[in-house]
């Protein structure tokens, strides 16, 4: 039989955790859908979201770096892309912030072409692009390291999801993507090889950003944000067969294996230093090369260390 006090505990106890529910704060963030964003999935997949006090909602598109600029006027909190997508996306909206570095591309993007055997015979050739994307930071990079001719090639803007059936149908004769469409591309369609990858060209990495707007009105949330992705990394770094389920539980299109081969292709980790601003600066010269920088980058604004300080100071060695 129930005592007065024991329901008084069951009531208070309901109450406590009735308000720890309520007291949820709902996020939208985006991103593209390849194993690089994978801190996403895995704070997603663990739960890690909301046992920091989020309700998460994951929007993904073609690209990581085309979620990007749902950023502006606060349509989401938080996206995962390229560096050409963050330095673009700050310039039309200063609200548009850099929190972390999260993932680095190590093998990761290539040049794959049909009916070619090397980058020489791709000349007077279509090539599929994604603009503003990580693949384009690739190929203008390699155009630069190789003292190849932008002239002497046709980019066609085409999005990562697409490339290989354009491929497949003669629409373009290459193209510069990152995995795992390079290596769908060479198991789909004949004829096909890698004529490069980024190796000796350029390491690039993958950068959660953040609306500031919503930082600053809700600090504490913002903290427990970076929180799970924080914790998200330590169990793909410490467990990978599990975070690799994880990964392609959420996807739905990738085998586990494949996306535990595909990881080794990565490194992950939530670091925010000068080697990140490196990188910033390439794209941002990329941009200014094309015309397409409507000013120059202010680091000061557009990098904000705040929120990874908090919770991984050793990782944050970045200096204004």
């Amino acid at each position: 039989m129930w005592t007065r006090g024991a329901q008084c505990l069951l009531v208070v106890s309901l109450l406590a955790w009735s308000g720890a529910a309520w007291a949820q704060t709902k996020m939208t963030i985006a991103t593209g859908v390849d194993p690089v964003f994978s801190a996403y999935y895995v704070a997603q997949q663990e739960g890690l979201f909301k046992k920091h006090g989020l309700d998460v909602r994951i929007n993904t598109g073609p690209s990581g770096s085309a979620m990007v600029s749902f950023l502006i006027n606060g349509q989401i909190e938080s996206a995962f892309g390229s560096e050409i997508a963050g330095v673009s996306n700050h310039n039309l909206d200063p609200n548009v912030v850099v929190v972390a570095q999260a993932t680095r591309l190590v093998r990761w993007i290539a040049v794959v072409g049909r009916n070619i055997d090397n980058l020489g015979q791709l000349k007077g050739k279509k090539v599929g692009v994604a603009r503003g994307s990580g693949g384009e930071v690739f190929w203008l990079a390699m155009l630069d390291k190789l003292k190849l001719n932008a002239a002497d090639y046709t980019v066609v803007n085409v999005e990562a999801p697409e490339m290989v059936a354009a491929l497949e149908r003669g629409n373009i004769d290459a193209y510069a993507v990152w995995e795992p469409w390079v290596t769908r591309g060479l198991a789909a369609v004949k004829n096909t090889k890698v004529l490069k990858d980024q190796e000796g060209i350029l390491e690039q990495g993958v950068y959660i950003y953040m609306n500031l707007g919503w930082i600053k009105k809700n600090p504490a949330q913002a903290e427990s944000f970076m929180r799970a992705l924080v914790d998200a990394t330590d169990i793909i770094n410490k467990d990978r067969k599990r975070a690799a389920k994880d990964v392609s539980d959420f996807l739905k299109n990738l085998d586990p294996p494949l996306v535990e081969q595909l990881m080794t292709k990565l490194t992950f980790d939530m670091e925010l230093g000068n080697s990140t601003i490196g990188m910033f600066r390439l794209a941002e010269a990329q941009l200014k090369q094309q015309g397409k920088l409507g000013k120059p980058l202010d680091y000061g604004a557009f990098v904000y260390p705040d929120l990874l300080r908090k919770v991984q100071p050793a990782k944050v060695d970045y200096k204004p």
